[in-house]
């Protein structure tokens, strides 16, 4: 495919000026030995597992910096251009002689692994190869590959590979390995260098391990990409005609497409169209691959572009687009997903080393995804880029992006109503984690965001960027909803301005932002320089309520800007600065102060001219933080809107299905599709997380409206858990009818009990010997 007519805008210029003292050989800045087969890492907050926050995530997560190991600590440190700021927790281990080892002890059962790690890169810019020995209980299980290929950038924007340029970054990648069997908890495993011929040192962030589950077998009445069109699983030959031939098929026939257990040279993008392609999991069906002449066509799964019609009604699923993309062009279109996408969902799909994880260019509506992973990327992991509406990104894993982690950029066609829910996006290495440039009535809620690196924030709203204006309908307008985020060591400095970006900060560049801006119910921890900033035009409209800042480098807040903004509940401890605000503006920017608030207001207050050093409080322990982060909100999240249907787009499971009828059909918004389970097998179940225990009041249960869905009874029962484990019944079993005539709808009604996990078991179904359900909808009122 060719790229459509609108390419992106070089967006941010570093100053050429910068150089830092961390040479293509490896340099490490700021070390200190670690005692004999400890780390000592100072304690600093995890993203990852706070409760009702953030991506549900398979694996548990293990920093090497508190890990046994006789390597060397590097950090903690924030300062761009040095290894360890861009370590999660700006800590990290250095392995420079055979013999040395991270070694980590199993919490949980795990088949699998991921760390991430950093290598040198070489003279030529081109990375280097190595491998390092992985150990079980001491014994040796293989050796897995390791590169530098795909990292180590330098020079302005958009970077090159020329050691010789200023400004390196972007220095660590991830790999993944099965261990052959499940290791049991307390299991004992290694990492340990054999040689530093290939490499002269190995630098360990972390691991995470998990329990991945046995392949996914084709669904019923799909295509077969080898054994219907002969693809090669090897990856040895290119398999880009075949499998396009295959969803080709799948449209034409209505029929699912099966990627098999395997590794799949793709060398140009996969065009979908009303079809599911579904793989048998992110771990066993993997595309891959880059055109060996043309270096800007790749892998990638693509919708036909808006201008050529769009496309619709797409499901791609358990399956990994891992790319091979080692530079940044703006103009290539080598991303893992894009196009146009209109009533589609992605759903528990990997996405590592391509461009973007999902550039998706509209006018385009009603798009998801979900349960996914996003990875090591050169640009951003997400954007909804120009007339994306009604669209969503939920419990996604984002890390190592090479631009705004998650994006939304409305450039001269709105966006409108899109939400970012349940997110953990961590360390995008430019930029910032999520971002909305213009867009009305946007959603930015129950996130977590971590480890900014340079020239942007953990949170921003703004009119910036090309194509965001009022004339045009794309200014930020209606209500931005930001509540129930936590942001960890966000923000960081921008060499550009030469000063620090706030962890929540707001910009009116293109034309003042003026519209109601609500940030609720959220937690803003270790700041690496302000906690809250805005700059550029003028920003009004804002409200903060209920928000607990502990720790910020330089202030609570930082007014660049006239503007407005509403206080209540704020509460700021740990600011490096003894005067919590600058504000040289003055009166122009008003403040509202309602009850509850303490430690980030001061009059007058400071105005000095020059930018103090961060003081980095870490939660008020010097050098570190807590060690693990707070888990509840600083107060009750405001009343879920009885309207709001909670189980829409939310991860869920089931005790069968049969066909191409999962239970994801049930959550998608769609009445016209649904979940089937296997025939002749009652009881079937289907489960839903809602992500936070809910007061459910009432369940609306649908099928299909068309009248060819004749009037039936099902026998059913409605139960609920806060942990997924125990169950405990909310309605008792009793028949409930659906009529076409009446909207085939059923309506449960239930106590309030709180339930995070809201499961229907079906019994009998006097219209079909299976349980079926177009929707489940759960609401509090």
């Amino acid at each position: 495919m060719t790229a459509p007519p609108n390419g992106r805008s070089l967006r941010r210029t570093l100053a050429a000026t910068v150089s830092m003292a961390l040479a293509a050989a490896g340099t490490l800045v700021a070390v200190a030995l670690a005692p004999e087969a400890h780390a000592a890492g100072v304690p600093a907050p995890s993203p990852v597992g706070i409760s009702g926050r953030g991506a549900s995530v398979p694996f548990k997560e293990q920093e090497a910096e508190y890990a046994a190991t006789n390597g060397t600590l590097i950090g903690p440190d924030r300062l761009y251009g040095h290894l360890p700021s861009e370590a999660s927790g700006r800590q990290a281990v250095t392995l420079d002689a055979a013999g040395e080892y991270v070694e980590f002890t199993l919490t949980a059962p795990a088949n699998a692994m991921s760390f991430r790690y950093s290598l040198p890169d070489n003279a030529a810019g081109t990375g280097r190869d190595a491998s390092i020995d992985l150990k079980i209980n001491g014994n040796q299980l293989k050796s897995v590959p390791v590169t530098s290929k795909y990292g180590w950038y330098y020079g302005g924007y958009p970077f090159n590979n020329n050691p010789g340029d200023s400004n390196p970054h972007h220095f660590y990648d991830e790999t993944r390995t099965l261990l052959g069997s499940t290791l049991p908890v307390g299991t004992k495993v290694r990492l340990q260098v054999s040689s530093t011929s290939a490499s002269p040192t190995f630098t360990i962030d972390l691991a995470d391990f998990e329990q991945v589950g046995a392949p996914l077998g084709k669904p019923s009445g799909a295509l077969d990409v080898v054994s219907d069109f002969g693809a090669d699983p090897t990856g040895a030959a290119d398999s880009t005609a075949k499998i396009q031939a295959a969803v080709d098929a799948g449209k034409a026939q209505g029929r699912a497409v099966y990627i098999p257990q395997g590794t799949f040279q793709v060398r140009d993008h996969i065009v979908v169209d009303q079809v599911t392609l579904a793989g048998a999991g992110p771990w066993y069906s993997v595309l891959t691959g880059r055109d060996p002449v043309n270096r800007a066509k790749a892998v990638g799964v693509y919708g036909k572009y808006a201008n050529q019609g769009g496309s619709k009604n797409v499901t791609l699923k358990d399956f990994a687009i891992l790319g091979d993309i080692r530079e940044r062009v703006d103009e290539d279109q080598v991303n893992a997903i894009g196009g146009a996408l209109s009533n589609s969902t992605v759903d528990n799909v990997w996405m590592q080393h391509t461009k973007c994880g999902a550039w998706m260019d509209g006018p385009m509506d009603n798009f998801t995804i979900k349960n996914s992973r996003i990875l090591d990327q050169t640009a951003d992991g997400v954007n909804f880029h120009m007339g994306v509406t009604n669209s969503t990104v939920t419990n996604t894993f984002v890390r190592n992006t090479g631009d705004d982690g998650l994006a939304m950029w409305a450039e001269t066609i709105p966006n409108v109503k899109n939400k970012v829910t349940y997110n953990t996006v961590v360390l995008p290495i430019l930029a910032n984690n999520i971002v909305t440039y213009g867009g009305k009535d946007i959603t930015i809620s129950d996130n977590v965001m971590a480890d900014t690196i340079t020239n942007g924030g953990g949170l921003h709203i703004a009119n910036r960027y090309p194509g965001v204006n009022s004339g045009q309908g794309t200014a930020v307008s209606g209500t931005t909803t930001a509540a129930r985020n936590t942001l960890i060591r966000a923000g960081n400095s921008d060499y550009n301005w030469q000063f620090g970006v706030g962890a929540v900060w707001f910009s009116g560049l293109n034309e003042p932002l003026d519209a109601t801006v609500n940030i609720t119910d959220t937690e803003i921890l270790d700041s690496s320089y302000a906690a809250i900033m805005n700059i550029e035009g003028a920003t009004k409209g804002l409200h903060f309520e209920n928000v607990r800042i502990d720790g910020a480098g330089t202030y609570a807040l930082q007014i660049q800007a006239p503007g407005n903004a509403s206080f209540t509940n704020v509460t700021a401890t740990h600011i490096g600065q003894s005067n919590p605000i600058h504000n040289c503006v003055g009166s122009g920017f008003v403040i509202t102060r309602g009850t509850g608030n303490s430690g980030w207001y001061a009059d007058p207050p400071a105005c000095t001219g020059t930018w103090p050093d961060p003081k980095w409080t870490n939660g008020g322990v010097p050098g570190g933080g807590p060690t693990t982060p707070p888990t509840d909100p600083p107060t009750d999240p405001p009343t879920d809107d009885p309207t709001l249907n909670l189980a829409k787009g939310r991860p869920v499971t089931e005790t069968s299905h049969t066909d191409v009828y999962p239970a994801t059909k049930a959550v998608d918004g769609d009445a016209n599709t649904y979940w089937e389970s296997a025939n002749n097998a009652f009881p079937q179940s289907v489960t839903v997380d809602l992500g936070a225990a809910k007061a459910v009041k009432r369940v609306v249960l649908k099928l299909p409206p068309a009248t060819a869905w004749a009037t039936r009874t099902q026998t059913l029962s409605v139960l609920g858990s806060t942990d997924n484990s125990t169950f405990t019944t909310l309605k008792p079993s009793a028949g409930y009818t659906f009529n076409p005539s009446s909207g085939n709808t059923a309506t449960v009604t239930l106590n309030g009990t709180a339930t995070r996990y809201l499961r229907v078991t079906v019994t009998g179904n006097t219209g079909w010997p299976a349980a079926q359900l177009s929707e489940l909808e759960a609401y509090t009122g």
